[in-house]
This record gives C-alpha cells, structure tokens and sequence, in this order.
C-alpha cells in the first residue's frame, strides 16, 4: 500500500472505500475498496476532494480480487449456469433450467482448503429451479498471488466442481399391488399422491394397474409397462417383509439387477430400486410415501428424472441426514433431510 497523487493512480487498486455525501440527497461509497481507477474516474475523485489515494501497486505475480473471482468462476462453472459480473472480488453462478445439482464435494473441499479463497454451494443432488442461485465464490484478500491462485486450479482439476442434469420427459406406469384394493374392499389412496409428486416433474403417465397379491399378476403387469415403452415403473403396496408382501421379489425377478431393498431413510425404510438391462428404473414404494409429507421418494425421484444412476453405496449414504423429523410446518427441501 502507499500514497500517490490521484493523477497518477490509472490502473492501480483502492486500499478502502471512498464516500460521496451530497446534503439532503445521498451517503454512501462512490467508489469500493478494489476499485481499479480508470482515467474516467479521476475527475471525479477530485471533486470528491481526493487529491491523493492510498492504492495496492498492480505488480507481476498478482490478481485483483476480482482476477481471482474469475479463475473461481471458472473452475466452477458449466452448462446451463449463467454467471454474475465480478464485483469486490464475488462472483455468483445462477440456474439456466430446472433440473438435478450435482457437486463434486471431494474436490470442492480441496479447493477451499487451500485458504484466501472460498466457493460455496447450495446442496448436491437436489432440484434447481430456472433462477435459482446455486454457488457464490470469492477472494478473501485485495489482491492474490497468481502462483496461489495455479495450487487451487490443481486441486480443483481439470472439469467443472459443478453441474445441472436438466430433468428428462420420462413415460411412467404405476403398478399397486394388494387384494383389499384389487377386489375393491377400499379405494386405491396411493395412486393420487404418486401422480401429485410425478407431477412436479416432465411426466407422462401410462397408467395405473391394480393387481393381487400374486407374483406373476405384479410381474407381468411391470412388465407390460415396460413394453408400452415406460422409463420408470412406480410399485406401490405389498411392500413388506409378510410373507404375503411379494412386491421386492417381482421387481428383482423382473429387473435382474437390484440395486436394494431397504434404504437407511426414515420415511422411507422399505424402498427397493431397481435397474432392467436396458437401464429402465423399477421402484418400489413403501406404505409411508402415502401418508408422509416427505420420504425417500423425494429424494430420489430428481435423480431418477435426471437420468442420475443410483447405486447402493449413495443410498447407504443417506443414513446420515436420512431421519425427516416430520416439522408441524415442512420446509423441504430447504431443511437438513437426506443432506
């Protein structure tokens, strides 16, 4: 930092804010700690009675604040995001569709623990709106070292931290299993509220086929789904550990590749996934997606629309953060479940 005539400070940077105050009219600063000077911007720093500025010298090696930002940008940045101008060393990155965030949070920690930077993010493998923020980033100091900001390049590596699968027009059928429902002893009440939640999504439904407690009725009705071309079969009823449950067993028998049945989810416990050989989804709902505000279904059902495999080990993760604790009035997804 030092002292230099306002005449000669072109190109260099603000050490602190610089007020304009105008009576009865305005207060506030005119120009920003790390405002690099521009031959406009001398006159009006005279007016200000700015003979002399306290100023960092740009020299070799260094970044602006706002350099800085843009490297940070850059590591973060992909498609379907649009990006903020840089201003007192942040950027913003905003959503340019609706869709599924994904995070690289391994690589994202290794960045901001290199220090004098920072990026911070909303949650990964949740829905984003169009608009929606997703991260701000910024330099901490006035100015970097370039050598520093090359360290956090590498630990970020060579693709973005940072990505949006946009949500896919999927084609769904829902298959409810349970003899009280199929001989018509009570109404189906599980087909509206899956309808209600595919609705939030780019569906279209197929339909809805109410079976018996019967292996192959379950079996072939999946089955007849998938051949009308669904890319996501909803299994809801029978979905148990009774002897007479036989949901989990038709969709591994139709499947071939069952990803698990159970998930560490509360809502949510007795939830199978499946994948067919020609990655068409099978899932399979227990009775709580009926009656509970949010469960597990909610938290998969953007990675399903997205296209995002789910594997057994991502599913097992979601012990931690995996209890809904059921709020008299729900935030979701702005709240610690399945985070």
């Amino acid at each position: 930092m030092k002292l230099i005539s306002t005449k000669d400070a072109v190109g260099h940077v603000l050490c602190h804010d610089i007020t304009r105050i105008v009576k009865d009219q305005c207060k506030g600063p005119a120009f920003k700690k790390g405002h690099i000077v521009t031959e406009e911007d001398i006159p009006e720093l005279l007016k200000l009675g700015k003979e002399h500025l306290y100023v960092w010298e740009k020299k070799e090696g260094w970044l602006h604040e706002n350099e800085g930002a843009e490297v940070l940008c850059r590591l973060c940045i992909n498609d379907h995001m649009r990006r903020s101008e840089a201003s007192e060393g942040k950027i913003d990155l905003y959503a340019e569709t609706d869709g599924l965030l994904k995070i690289d949070r391994d690589r994202l920690k290794a960045v901001n623990c290199k220090g004098q930077v920072i990026i911070s993010t909303r949650h990964s493998n949740f829905t984003v709106k169009k608009g929606d923020k997703l991260a701000g980033m910024r330099v901490i100091p006035l100015i970097i070292e370039e050598s520093h900001m090359k360290e956090v390049q590498a630990a970020a590596g060579d693709e973005p931290l940072m990505k949006i699968l946009p949500f896919k027009e999927k084609k769904v059928g829902i298959v409810t299993t349970g003899s009280e429902v199929y001989h018509g002893r009570i109404q189906d009440t599980f087909g509206p509220v899956i309808k209600d939640k595919l609705a939030e999504f780019p569906t279209i439904i197929l339909g809805q086929t109410i079976v018996d407690d019967n292996s192959e009725m379950i079996e072939n009705a999946i089955q007849d789904f998938l051949n009308q071309g669904a890319d996501l079969v909803v299994c809801t009823g029978g979905m148990s550990v009774d002897p007479d449950d036989l949901t989990p067993g038709a969709i591994a028998k139709t499947a071939g590749n069952l990803v698990s049945y159970g998930a560490p989810v509360l809502p949510g416990a007795m939830f199978a996934l499946a994948y067919t050989k020609n990655k068409k989804v099978l899932a399979g709902l227990p009775g709580c997606v009926m009656y509970s505000r949010r469960t597990i279904f909610d938290l998969m059902l953007p990675r399903l629309m997205a296209d995002d495999p789910v594997t057994a080990e991502e599913l097992a993760e979601l012990g931690h953060g995996g209890l809904c604790l059921n709020c008299d009035v729900c935030t979701f997804p702005n709240c610690g479940f399945g985070k």
